[in-house]
């Protein structure tokens, strides 16, 4: 792969590799190939198969952070392996994490999206207007319009919630079943 310097008049611009590393070394969101290959004004295809070559090299030398297709676009994270010591370092003592009760919502949320929030309380045996608000200004579900009949407010995951578990689409969610009880009432175990 020979090393090219991006389209554009003026000074000689850095290389389709380093324009690439750049631009996602400061995104707060995946970056989709299209949106990279506009911007550099560069085939697709070639953008995404330096992306692809990036992610080899990274993992191939064991680099402290991989580069992952996610929620439809690429961007850095942390290996695996460094997350504890990433997480001392960004947290220094002080727990960010979600409570159990946020955890459980969040998760009837990811499995039964659309739902309301009186579905997501029958679910739960409890209220769970608080856990869902909260779970809203995280920015970890969303708006997803109303039922129809009711004119309940349904909520969904967000391409966030997504970045967040390193998943590209919800499909990729576990399977529920093998950890649910064998006693559950048949409306709450229902596929989706």
């Amino acid at each position: 792969m020979t090393e090219e310097p991006a389209a554009g008049d003026g000074p000689e611009l850095p290389g389709l590799r380093a324009s690439i590393e750049a631009i996602l070394l400061v995104v707060d969101e995946p970056v989709a190939e299209i949106t990279l290959a506009q911007l550099l004004e560069r085939p697709r295809g070639e953008v995404a198969e330096t992306l692809r070559g990036l992610a080899a090299e990274y993992t191939e030398q064991g680099r402290g952070f991989d580069l992952r297709e996610v929620a439809g676009g690429w961007r850095f994270y942390t290996r695996d392996v460094c997350a504890p010591v990433v997480e001392r370092f960004v947290t220094d003592g002080q727990q960010a994490r979600l409570t159990q009760a946020a955890l459980e919502t969040l998760a009837v949320v990811a499995y039964r999206q659309p739902v309301s929030r009186a579905r997501v309380s029958a679910i739960r045996g409890v209220n769970s207007d608080g856990v869902m608000r909260t779970l809203t200004l995280r920015g970890l579900i969303e708006d997803a319009g109303q039922e129809p009949e009711t004119q309940a407010h349904l909520y969904r995951t967000t391409g966030y919630f997504l970045e967040r578990l390193g998943l590209r689409e919800l499909g990729e969610l576990p399977e529920l079943a093998p950890y649910l009880p064998d006693d559950l009432p048949e409306d709450i175990v229902e596929d989706k």
